[in-house]
């Protein structure tokens, strides 16, 4: 069988060939319009902007060979963007046409009363009559959820080709479809663990889509939203004075180990075998942060790059990279663009990245030109062509009491349960850089909404004071952040036990919490969280058995 996949250049491909793979088959990379028309099966995946999707098939003619494959009858799968494509508009890019093959327009999610993009796992309700074939293995069941990371859904209007629905707040999209040869999700089922590459299954052992009567079932009213809250484990990578690649873990950023004949890196484990731990063990994100950063070398030797080709092979869930995305000078002095660093990861098997330092240089750049959007900061241009939901910034802010909210009238100033060393009532959230190492007169509520206008997707919230302190996350500094943006945010630094986490969650209302070294020490083992947290009534992704 000659399958083959449509990638038009956008995002993190790489995962979805592994699971084919990781299914016994094998793909091929379409390279002409005569690769499409002599295809027995096509997967076509997308990320980033649906016109800039549509723009790039129109360029390659591929959409007028999409169109003609669809109408031979062949197996189709679109996923995400390359589902978003098969209707006939989009919101998102006005005027750009899709290819049509269902009327209704893409529409963005509201974003008043829950977080946009739509980033995490939820599950679905079929729709439709499966033929015998076990597309989707469940019908909204708690147990089984997939990976979403989208701004913009198609409404959910109980058409004949809705084959699956979502629901998120209180709006219900379509979470797959299928029509005769035409299958497609809006989640990625690559990135959705062992129910997703079940998905991917049903689809590479049909013989034939069109296995009979399409028939609906009976009306289902809309769904609770069933979004979990994500868990997820965090691996801070560097190489050790062998030069070999190690997960680590320190207070304020001392990772080392003191002994009578000297100190060396404190080594926690390998970061692929870390990482494949972690996703059995049931973690719904994997990060990767390189606190190396690996200066002196050219960007296709970096040691992380295939860190995350590695990973990709047996990690089925979002993999996030942190550490050196920004313009970066190669050994011959050619400069290379954050973008097309951030591209090699993304190629490499990442999902999304982290911006650190960058992020606040250009916060306080954006506030200091009186809020105006260049397009050349790392977060625009990223985001522009990978999407939003692909870039985090990684915030590292600390305490600063102060007697009264005029001490300091160029930030803003909060009240705090927790007084200073000198009974300070007041405080504000100072930025960092260089991990920590240098103060920014620049506050936490500044930065993350200048990230936002700017384009980021997701921040990620660490705590300078908190950090390694295991005494629990930074209510006070969650809940600003979260007050001031529309974003998704990770809490970050100082858990140490699972109250922790039903704490964080309950009192910010936070999407994910993030950990590292009580997962790696096996203090806390994350099973042991989602279990605390489903008897606290929460949705947490439950743990599946593999293949």
């Amino acid at each position: 069988m000659t399958i083959y996949l449509l990638d038009y250049g956008a995002g993190n491909v790489r995962s979805l060939v592994n699971a084919v793979c990781k299914l016994g088959y094998s793909i091929r990379p379409v390279e002409s319009v005569e690769d499409i028309d002599k295809a027995e099966k096509l997967i076509f995946p997308g990320v980033g902007a649906f016109g800039s999707a549509m723009e790039r098939l129109a360029s390659t003619g591929y959409d007028k060979a999409l169109e003609r494959y669809i109408a031979s009858g062949r197996p189709f799968m679109g996923i995400c963007v390359g589902m978003q494509c098969l209707f006939a508009g989009s919101d998102e890019s006005p005027g750009v046409k899709g290819l049509g093959l269902f009327p209704t327009t893409v529409k963005k999610f509201d974003s008043t009363s829950k977080s946009v993009p739509h980033m995490g796992w939820n599950s679905t309700t079929v729709q439709q009559e499966q033929d015998g074939q076990p597309w989707i293995n469940h019908a909204g069941e708690d147990g089984t959820r997939y990976y979403f990371v989208h701004s913009y859904a198609v409404p959910a209007t109980d058409q004949d080709w809705e084959f699956g629905t979502t629901q998120y707040g209180e709006e219900r999209f379509v979470a797959t479809v299928r029509r005769g040869n035409v299958f497609a999700t809006q989640f990625h089922p690559e990135k959705s663990g062992w129910a997703g590459l079940k998905v991917l299954r049903s689809f590479l052992e049909c013989d034939n889509v069109r296995t009979g009567a399409e028939r609906r079932l009976p009306s289902t009213p809309p769904t609770v939203d069933r979004l979990t809250k994500r868990i997820i484990a965090c691996l801070d990578v560097r190489a050790n004075d062998q030069g070999d690649l190690v997960v680590t873990k320190g207070d304020q950023y001392d990772v080392r180990e003191r002994s009578a004949d000297g100190s060396d890196v404190r080594n926690l484990g390998a970061p692929v075998d870390l990482a494949r731990k972690y996703f059995e063990h049931g973690a719904d994100e994997v990060t990767f942060l390189n606190i190396t950063a690996f200066r002196n070398l050219p960007l296709g030797d970096l040691p992380m790059l295939e860190v995350l080709k590695r990973t990709s092979e047996c990690v089925f869930v979002p993999l996030t990279i942190g550490g050196g995305i920004r313009d970066m000078e190669e050994p011959d002095g050619k400069i290379v663009p954050a973008l097309e660093v951030a591209g090699e990861y993304f190629r490499s098997g990442a999902d999304k990245v982290s911006i650190g330092s960058d992020a606040v240089y250009a916060a306080e750049e954006y506030l200091a030109s009186g809020r105006k959007l260049t397009g050349k900061t790392a977060i625009e241009q990223i985001a522009r062509v990978y999407g939003a939901q692909a870039v985090v910034v990684s915030i590292d802010p600390r305490r600063v009491y102060v007697d009264t909210p005029e001490s300091a009238p160029t930030h803003h100033v909060i009240p705090t349960t927790t007084t200073g060393p000198n009974g300070e009532k007041f405080c504000w959230y100072q930025c960092t850089v260089k991990g920590g190492r240098e103060n920014r007169d620049f506050d936490v509520f500044q930065l993350v909404t200048s990230v936002e206008a700017l384009g980021a997707g997701e921040i990620l919230l660490n705590s300078m004071d908190k950090d390694g302190t295991n005494s629990g996350y930074d209510l006070e500094l969650i809940n600003h952040v979260r007050s001031a943006v529309r974003i998704p945010v990770i809490a970050s630094s100082g858990a140490g036990k699972v109250e922790h986490f039903e704490e964080v969650f309950q009192k910010t209302g936070v999407e994910a919490a993030l950990a590292a070294g009580i997962f790696h020490r096996e203090e806390v083992p994350i099973q042991t969280v989602k279990t605390y947290l489903r008897t606290k009534a929460y949705q947490v992704r439950a743990l599946e058995g593999p293949l």
